[in-house]
């Protein structure tokens, strides 16, 4: 399978820059004849890195703050609106398999008013396979991000293999590693801002603890790019380059062995073509859904309804 990793930011705050963005890229991955293409956390139409880097975040009824969230509602991608019809024509139209973050704003309905940090899975034919919700907003992005569900702790079958995906600290939950594991993954999305040391850490683990390839994606974002209500903390130390994320973006091999080494600060579409044969040797010694776990000793039980 031939993996195309968007390296890159949106058009932050702004739906439509993003949506155009992101058909550029499905247009270059056809070229390269890429199989499936990846985009980073909350790519549409841009993660909250504010969150953590800018003054006055968490003042109660901070009117630079609340502004700041109604873009972001505002300039997501809805589940069961026209711009997700419009992407999935695009996506139709290239004919790749696509992992895409995004905040999913909810208008209607049970959970209007919500934002969920989200991962939409799409097939070569553009029909939406899998829809999940990120089950715990991280420290900060509680201030933003409505808690997710079940539903979506999926894999999905393709001509090459098995995939599924999990969003940033979901890496970190036992229980939702295991979910995932118990549903045979042949390749992992592991959706980051930008890859941390850490984040690096916790996706050469599933790799190693999944038997299953895992790329990690990660975003650029200059300083710049923040929205223009907020102001950087005076704490924040930028580096050199001026970048807020620096991408970082890596592949690991079911093995845990290093197959594509972290990608600093460059933006574009890297391609790298992956074996997902060399899976199933690594699952004679670990397997923690078959011989290495002891199902009459521990029962995992999951709720898989959209809330």
């Amino acid at each position: 399978m031939k993996v195309g990793i968007v390296q890159d930011g949106p058009v932050y705050l702004d739906a439509e820059g993003t949506f155009d963005k992101t058909v550029d890229y499905l247009d270059q991955a056809k070229r390269d004849e890429v199989d499936l293409i990846v985009f980073g956390e909350s790519w549409f139409s841009g993660y909250p890195v504010w969150l953590d880097v800018c003054a006055d975040i968490s003042l109660w009824d901070h009117p630079p703050v609340k502004d700041v969230w109604h873009q972001m509602f505002q300039n997501g991608l809805s589940a069961d609106g026209d711009m997700i019809k419009d992407l999935r024509a695009a996506i139709a139209k290239a004919g790749i398999y696509v992992v895409i973050g995004a905040n999913e704003p909810v208008s209607k309905g049970p959970n209007n008013g919500t934002i969920f940090n989200t991962i939409y899975t799409f097939d070569h034919k553009g029909t939406l396979v899998n829809h999940h919700r990120k089950l715990v907003p991280t420290y900060t992005e509680k201030l933003v991000h409505g808690h997710g569900d079940g539903y979506g702790l999926r894999a999905i079958d393709t001509p090459k293999g098995r995939i599924g995906s999990l969003v940033c600290w979901e890496h970190w939950m036992p229980l939702t590693r295991q979910a995932m594991h118990d549903e045979g993954e042949d390749l992992h999305i592991a959706l980051w801002p930008h890859v941390k040391e850490t984040h690096h850490l916790a996706s050469r683990h599933y790799a190693h603890e999944g038997r299953c390839h895992v790329v990690a994606v990660g975003q650029v974002m200059q300083h710049d790019e923040l929205p223009s209500q907020l102001t950087l903390s005076p704490t924040v130390q930028l580096p050199d380059s001026g970048l807020l994320m620096q991408g970082r973006s890596a592949i690991y091999a079911p093995s845990g062995e290093t197959i594509l080494d972290p990608v600093e600060g460059k933006r574009g579409l890297i391609s790298v073509e992956l074996d997902l044969n060399g899976n199933g040797p690594e699952r004679m010694n670990l397997a923690v859904s078959g011989h290495y776990q002891r199902h009459d000793v521990f029962d995992l039980q999951l709720n898989r309804s959209r809330k």
